[in-house]
């Protein structure tokens, strides 16, 4: 069993070394636990591996409200910008822990 924090991806292990990626848990953090969930797992398996480009999307998404994160991240409805869309998908995609 894996708790939160915990690495199985090998693009995760890489992580660690990036010393923004406390300061971005911490944004990762939501009022609701599931939001946490979906943006800490993107986190550890796909920022240390992302583009500049992505990264940026990234950030723009943590900008976002909690309500529309949600019904984005369940897919209730899309983002109206095709790079966050783009970036919902491929979080909505990656398999749970």
């Amino acid at each position: 069993m894996t708790t939160p924090g915990s690495v199985r991806d090998p693009a995760a292990t890489n992580a660690g070394a990036d010393p923004d990626i406390p300061r971005l848990r911490w944004r990762c953090r939501r009022g609701m636990v599931e939001i946490d969930l979906l943006l800490v797992r993107y986190l550890e398996r796909r920022w240390s591996v992302a583009d500049d480009a992505e990264r940026s999307v990234f950030l723009q998404l943590l900008d976002c409200e909690d309500d529309t994160l949600w019904r984005w991240l369940i897919g209730l409805e899309p983002p109206q910008d095709k790079d966050l869309d783009a970036l919902v998908q491929r979080i909505r995609e990656l398999p749970p822990v």
